[in-house]
């Protein structure tokens, strides 16, 4: 493995992230898992909430609804483009995805593996393409503390506002991940 590639995928500075969460509309989240107690269900909920296009993809589950998203069966069924393909699979499985992402016409901007997964082989070959690469990183998590919804759960969200949050429907606080312009006090 290349030290650089190693040093380049150890820490992502936020403006990277969140460029590649206002960028993205549309998700193919493979390894999808019909249990709500399961982290994929959990992650595939809050970007759907988020107002993401997600695609779930899993074989096993193929041709059936997934909180009102089709289920398909690998990534070369969805019709659309798709802007990123998170990986919720192992790392030994991660290369299979990644080359699978790597086939599609037009390519997805990013593929982004999910806590403990990295492939760096995987990543080299999808970065010789154009395609931007995330490891061992959640875009559940990285939203939320970009947008400071989890700051005051003791995540160390390093954004300190006096603002008060504004809840959206529901009684639920759903804060955006947008760059925050100057107050007008």
């Amino acid at each position: 493995m290349d030290p650089t590639q190693a040093d380049r995928h150890a820490r992502y500075p936020d403006a990277q992230i969140r460029a590649i969460l206002n960028g993205t509309r549309t998700i193919a989240l493979v390894g999808a898992s019909a249990n709500p107690a399961r982290p994929s269900w959990i992650v595939l909920k809050y970007l759907l909430d988020r107002g993401y296009a997600v695609t779930p993809v899993n074989p096993g589950l193929a041709g059936q609804d997934l909180l009102g998203r089709r289920v398909a069966g690998s990534l070369a069924e969805i019709p659309d483009a798709i802007d990123m393909v998170e990986v919720f699979r192992s790392s030994a499985a991660a290369g299979g995805v990644v080359d699978a992402a790597l086939a599609l016409d037009p390519l997805p901007k990013t593929i982004w593996m999910q806590l403990g997964v990295r492939d760096d082989a995987a990543a080299s070959r999808a970065e010789a393409r154009g395609v931007t690469v995330i490891m061992n990183r959640c875009p559940k998590i990285e939203y939320g503390r970009l947008s400071g919804e989890i700051g005051w759960t003791g995540v160390n969200s390093r954004i300190l506002s006096a603002r008060k949050p504004v809840l959206a429907g529901r009684g639920v606080q759903r804060l955006t991940i947008a760059e925050r312009g100057p107050r007008r006090d």
